[in-house]
């Protein structure tokens, strides 16, 4: 039976994260606290692909990369380059708005430590695959770490080395063009890893790739 883009809230394939999500109802039973949906346009080109949702991020507020410091860089850089409008307040009520883009996750419920493991990863792969066959105007992919870029290749039936890890790389991944960054995590930000200017020069990429298709 064909998966659908998104997981129902009381998803139960992985046991580990099912555990999580129980124990993070019992401490905050005010939070989303489920697997986190895509958000943004329907008929987007471009998806962003992140890891899994953080604790207190989309875990908490039930948006992707909403309510935790990756997000603040993620959202101000898609409103300079025209994928988003409005402004971003960290809360799924602020009313920003995606245009022609879309924000998932590779897994979809938060993951103790920020690591799902391979199993977790294979388990939601399914609605990832789904996620992009929903999408029929998609073109690009932009991918937020090393998770995002492996299970977007085996979603797609590609090796998980076809494309190089890394940032800035780019790809062709059958009908999508792939185009790598670091995660915008405040461990990446905060060591330098990852700077603003290398962040904004992956999306001023992918503008450019869009503008021509």
């Amino acid at each position: 039976m064909k998966s659908s883009p998104e997981p129902p809230k009381d998803c139960p394939l992985c046991p580990r994260l099912v555990e999580y999500r129980q124990e993070n109802r019992r401490k905050e039973p005010t939070w989303f606290n489920g697997p986190a949906p895509s958000f943004g346009d329907p008929d987007a080109r471009l998806l962003v692909l992140g890891l899994a949702p953080g604790r207190g991020g989309a875990n908490r507020t039930g948006r992707p990369f909403t309510g935790d410091f990756a997000g603040v860089l993620l959202y101000e850089t898609l409103i300079k380059f025209g994928f988003a409008e409005g402004r971003y307040q960290a809360r799924p009520d602020d009313g920003l708005r995606l245009v022609d883009c879309m924000l998932s996750n590779a897994v979809r419920c938060a993951p103790p430590g920020n690591k799902p493991m391979p199993a977790e990863e294979a388990a939601c792969r399914p609605f990832l695959t789904a996620r992009l066959e929903a999408l029929p105007r998609l073109k690009a992919i932009v991918t937020l770490g090393d998770v995002a870029r492996r299970n977007v290749l085996k979603a797609l039936s590609l090796s998980a080395n076809a494309c190089p890890a890394g940032h800035g790389v780019q790809y062709q991944a059958g009908p999508y063009r792939l185009f790598t960054s670091y995660h915008c995590s405040r461990l990446n930000t905060n060591t330098g890893r990852l700077t603003p200017a290398m962040f904004e020069a992956v999306f001023h990429n992918v503008k450019a790739y869009l503008d021509r298709a």
